[in-house]
């Protein structure tokens, strides 16, 4: 007899997660405020600029060192990135 059992699978797609939505929506709105780049942002970060790119599309699952630099870079505190 087969025991049957659902398993729910987590989703790792960057672009489903409202956490990440957020913070992109948050940097690239730090960056506007600031008139720099993207460009600029990748070298004050020393972050590739189509990395931050991504990362403002809300593309990719940042590491907590590369959202440290963002932060720092932007001058604000890391929680301001990640609140609504």
């Amino acid at each position: 007899m087969k025991i049957k059992t659902k398993i729910k699978i987590k989703s790792t797609d960057p672009t489903k997660s409202k956490t990440i939505a957020i913070l992109a929506k948050n940097i690239k709105y730090f960056r506007h405020k600031q008139l720099i780049s993207q460009e600029y942002l990748a070298e004050l970060c020393e972050l590739h600029r189509n990395y931050i790119g991504q990362v403002e599309r809300g593309e990719c699952n940042i590491s907590i060192m590369n959202l440290e630099a963002i932060a720092r870079a932007l001058k604000v505190n890391l929680i301001d990135l990640l609140q609504k």
